[in-house]
């Protein structure tokens, strides 16, 4: 019956083809993959800018004349105005324009690290970082936006240039710090900053023509675009993820922890307002972040499943560096080294899930990240103070890239596919907020935990105890995710013929359709692509 309608309607098959072949907004091959490698960057840049500096803190902190609080909002601070402002700028970007935002977070973000190598205190140095977490939160929904927007499309195509874009936060941590290894070795911190600048130079340049322009009618400039745009939403998720995540930041150097006064009272601020935004949305006509999403059970059981495993990554990424460089008191470019086997498993793991997003169930790979994570946790958990470095931490960092990376593609696809092209970038800021409120929720709890062990040490405590503790905690979040694997139901992404023969049972069907309003769901995108998860269903059931 389908070969009939293809052979009737002729487009259909051209139409098909299309999608797998080099999308026609591209000159040439090496465009196309210049601008994913320029997205990839794009979403890396909080990471790489946290790799950067995680082995150059003690350097910059002894320079600056900094305390232990102020060395923490080097990275706090990038990270809270990041996530504070992913999702406003999402919707900025669907309205007015990816690629202009696209180019002014690229080039912002490159002058930022220019400016912040030369910082001279401790209020210079952490102001500069908050601004470079505001530039970084301007280019990624733009960059996902875009990337989405040309891949349109499920195709083995898709799949292969979101494997290489998911590899942007995994692996730019360990790039990061590549690059800030070598270049404080041979000089000193703040040739790390200019290092990364010059790197982010050259792909601002690369912006300018491999980003495809906007294929969408933007919003002119006017009062009515301003009443479009949800400014009490957006006050509400900036000043609501800015509390939360500054008590999660704030704990571990406050004098009584969380029990200090104004730790607590910025921690209940912080989740009544966060509270209050999700109520807001749930009402707002024209809201940041399209609640509709999270009624479907596979996305909201892949984002639960995603986030307990990298609020593990991101604690154990922070503190087995904290320990090599504490404990073993190893230099940045020893650390860096020893962590090079996170670049190589996670390119090939990348590959690898490009050619099998297709083919391989994704409830199976998910399940496959959910085990590596909880893998890696445990062999550091047993690991010694005197035990060798292939013995524990080589396993563990091939294993956690294996983990991260496959639960990057598989949840990354699938937010991106639940939502219309025109509105990519909200998906993309859907994604990436909940992704920092993770990474700061993740190594908030991690920093707690490890307060509480040093607290109570004694002479004869091992070094190595806080740490273990964090790789425990690290190990129960990945294993919790374990028990949320069995309920998805989630088939293979990026291949429309096996799509096309996948099987929905009537009881999958109904939930499917009982948990998505028709009415608050866009039907159809500028070309009459097919973007609703309803209209998805009914495709299937006709073919």
């Amino acid at each position: 019956m389908a070969q009939q309608d293809r052979e009737k309607d002729p487009e259909v098959t051209l139409a098909e083809n299309d999608y797998t072949e080099r999308p026609k907004c591209f000159n040439s091959t090496l465009q196309e993959c210049l601008f994913v490698l320029t997205a990839t960057m794009a979403i890396g840049q909080q990471s790489f800018f946290q790799g950067c500096i995680v082995g150059v803190t003690a350097s910059i902190g002894t320079d600056l004349n900094m305390n232990s609080a102020e060395i923490t909002w080097i990275n706090a601070g990038a990270s809270l105005s990041s996530g504070a402002f992913l999702l406003s700028f999402g919707k900025l970007a669907d309205m007015f324009g990816r690629k202009t935002l696209f180019i002014i977070g690229m080039a912002g973000f490159t002058l930022s690290l220019l400016i912040a190598g030369f910082a001279t205190n401790a209020i210079y140095m952490d102001v500069f970082s908050g601004i470079l977490g505001l530039f970084a939160a301007a280019v990624v929904p733009p960059a996902v936006g875009a990337l989405g927007a040309v891949y349109e499309k499920p195709s083995k195509r898709k799949n292969r240039a979101f494997a290489c874009f998911s590899a942007g936060n995994p692996l730019g941590f360990v790039g990061g710090m590549i690059i800030s290894g070598v270049a404080s070795h041979e000089y000193n911190w703040r040739a790390s900053f200019w290092a990364l600048a010059v790197v982010y130079a050259i792909f601002t340049v690369l912006t300018v023509w491999t980003v495809p322009a906007d294929g969408f009618a933007r919003t002119p400039v006017s009062l009515e675009a301003l009443r479009r745009f949800d400014l009490l939403g957006t006050g509400l998720v900036i000043v609501g993820f800015a509390f939360f995540s500054s008590s999660l930041s704030l704990a571990g150097d406050a004098p009584d922890g969380w029990r200090t006064g104004y730790v607590l009272g910025l921690f209940i601020v912080g989740f009544f307002l966060l509270v209050a935004f999700l109520y807001w949305q749930s009402i707002a006509e024209n809201p940041l972040m399209p609640l509709w999403v999270w009624k479907d059970r596979n996305f909201s059981l892949l984002m639960a499943t995603f986030c307990l495993g990298f609020m593990g990554f991101s604690a154990v990424s922070f503190y087995l560096s904290l320990y090599l460089q504490e404990v073993k008191h190893q230099t940045a470019l020893e650390i860096t080294v020893k962590l090079l086997p996170m670049v190589v498993s996670g390119v090939l793991v990348n590959v690898v899930c490009g050619l099998v997003l297709h083919r391989v169930s994704n409830k199976v790979l998910t399940g496959i990240g959910a085990l590596a994570y909880t893998a890696s946790f445990l062999i550091l958990s047993f690991m010694k103070e005197d035990a060798t470095y292939w013995a524990f931490i080589f396993p563990a960092l091939v294993l956690v890239v294996v983990g991260a990376d496959i639960q990057f593609n598989v949840t990354n696809m699938y937010v991106m596919s639940s939502l219309p092209p025109s509105q990519q970038s909200i998906a993309g800021g859907i994604f990436n907020t909940v992704s920092k409120l993770c990474n700061n929720l993740g190594l908030g709890i991690a920093t707690s935990v490890e307060t509480s062990i040093v607290n109570k040490m004694t002479a004869s405590t091992p070094a190595i105890q806080p740490y273990l503790a964090v790789y425990w905690y690290a190990a129960a979040a990945a294993g919790l995710s374990l028990f949320m694997v069995p309920f998805l139901t989630l088939g293979t992404q990026g291949n429309t013929e096996s799509q096309d023969a996948e099987v929905l049972t009537s009881e999958t069907l109904g939930e499917k359709m009982a948990s998505v309003n028709p009415e608050d769901v866009p039907i159809a995108g500028p070309t009459g692509s097919v973007i609703s998860p309803v209209v998805d269903i009914m495709e299937h059931e006709k073919r």
